[in-house]
């Protein structure tokens, strides 16, 4: 019987797997890595030091990135045998949305410093395997460049919730209005972890312009620049080096405009001090959710929750469902792993909203047990990023394959003809 494929691009685990087997006969291998640590060690040589360590750092010490990928070992597939595994249908159902796989792209922010195309790259690749792409609330490129480029492709918007509730409200619309079919709230950062590798360099990519590109298209934020800002605290002054103009240079090009526009008017830096002051949320709470479903009829998704009753209090707000993720352990180190947190917050809501899980997912064989502890879908960050700096667009589309034929083949050989079969008898806690 021939192989179930996904619907939108006649992909095939085996006819991926065989088509690098027949290439290697003339001597050809995969110009994207297979294995992820080496696709992480080729992008790393790839991209400055500086993007590297963005992406790829984590906060303090970095266990909580460590165990996130660890963890996953703790359980183990109890694979099932002789159950006719000659058709697979890895099609799922999420918040009314048909998938081919219960695979999204996770929003990471700054994907210029990966490649130039940015999200306009990351967005069509996802678009043409058929995956659901979470635009980024610090993207490169701004929501409706990314969405037109995608076409029908399905599409997220990931919020982070500024001090300018105006602002947030402009984001959800905007996002609604280019047909963002969900809206993801990600928790977590109401202020930065402490991240040590950015820290070692002194490097933020915001303050050179970079992964504000949602700011700047928005027109609530332009009238927010027109505003005296006497909030701002007085900045000492700095001596003029070559470092400030490469800096200076890299902000006033990355604002929308001429850059010598930029420079006479002061507008690019004003736009990055705004930004700074506007960021982050502190005071963010449970009450503050009322507001944005005042703002939107798209589906709310809390991202970033790691305990059970956090989850039950989501419910009692009317949230539509959850991402567990501690944001690849980018802000607290030391916290949960999300493959631990899982099961307690499925449990929690017990089947009333949708449970995704991002953070550590690396193999075809992650996913399925994240699937298999009662995730209905899990998201994959860093991986794709280093696909987009090894070879952009054709890059993205080959890490996600890749991921998505390991996924098919650990479905079948453990004995999994479709997505509903994967349960949690399909997996032991090891210990």
């Amino acid at each position: 019987m021939p192989d179930q494929r996904l619907s939108k691009t006649g992909f095939s685990a085996l006819e991926r797997q065989k088509a690098i087997y027949l290439a290697g006969i003339s001597g050809k291998r995969p110009a994207i890595p297979i294995h992820p640590d080496e696709l992480e060690r080729q992008a790393k040589d790839r991209m400055t030091p500086e993007a590297f360590a963005y992406v790829a750092g984590s906060a303090g010490l970095e266990r909580t990135a460590v165990q996130n990928s660890s963890g996953f070992s703790r359980w183990q597939i109890v694979p099932r045998m002789l159950r006719d595994v000659s058709r697979c249908d890895l099609t799922t159902e999420l918040l009314g949305m048909q998938l081919p796989a219960p695979l999204l792209t996770a929003p990471i922010g700054v994907l210029e410093m990966a490649h130039r195309q940015a999200d306009l790259a990351v967005g069509r690749a996802a678009a043409t395997l058929g995956i659901p792409m979470i635009f980024s609330n610090q993207a490169s490129v701004p929501m409706e460049k990314v969405a037109e480029a995608m076409e029908d492709g399905l599409r997220w918007f990931q919020l982070y919730w500024s001090k300018s509730n105006e602002l947030v409200a402009s984001f959800a619309q905007r996002a609604e209005a280019c047909g963002c079919r969900a809206i993801v709230i990600t928790l977590d950062t109401t202020m930065l972890g402490w991240r040590m590798r950015d820290l070692d360099m002194a490097y933020l990519p915001f303050l050179r312009g970079k992964g504000i590109a949602q700011y700047t298209s928005d027109p609530v934020f332009q009238h927010l620049l027109d505003e005296p800002d006497d909030a701002a605290p007085q900045q000492p002054k700095r001596r003029l080096t070559w470092d400030t103009v490469v800096s200076l240079s890299e902000l006033l090009r990355a604002y929308p405009g001429n850059w010598v526009g930029n420079l006479r008017s002061g507008r690019a830096l004003k736009a990055v001090r705004k930004f700074i002051n506007i960021y982050t949320n502190p005071t963010l709470n449970w009450n503050d959710l009322a507001f944005l479903r005042q703002q939107t009829k798209l589906p709310i998704l809390l991202k970033g929750i790691l305990h059970a009753d956090d989850a039950r209090i989501a419910l009692d707000h009317g949230i539509n469902g959850l991402i567990v993720s501690n944001h690849g352990g980018r802000q607290v180190d030391g916290a949960i792993a999300a493959i631990e947190a899982l099961p307690n917050v499925v449990a929690a809501v017990n089947g009333q909203i949708p449970v995704l899980m991002d953070s550590g997912i690396r193999s075809g064989a992650d996913v399925f047990k994240a699937l298999a502890l009662g995730a209905k879908a899990v998201c994959v960050g860093r991986p794709y990023v280093y696909g987009l700096a090894l070879n952009g667009e054709a890059g993205v589309r080959e890490v996600l394959e890749n991921l998505l034929a390991d996924f098919e083949l650990t479905m079948r050989l453990a004995g999994c003809r479709s997505i509903g079969e994967i349960t949690p008898e399909m997996v032991s806690r090891v210990g």
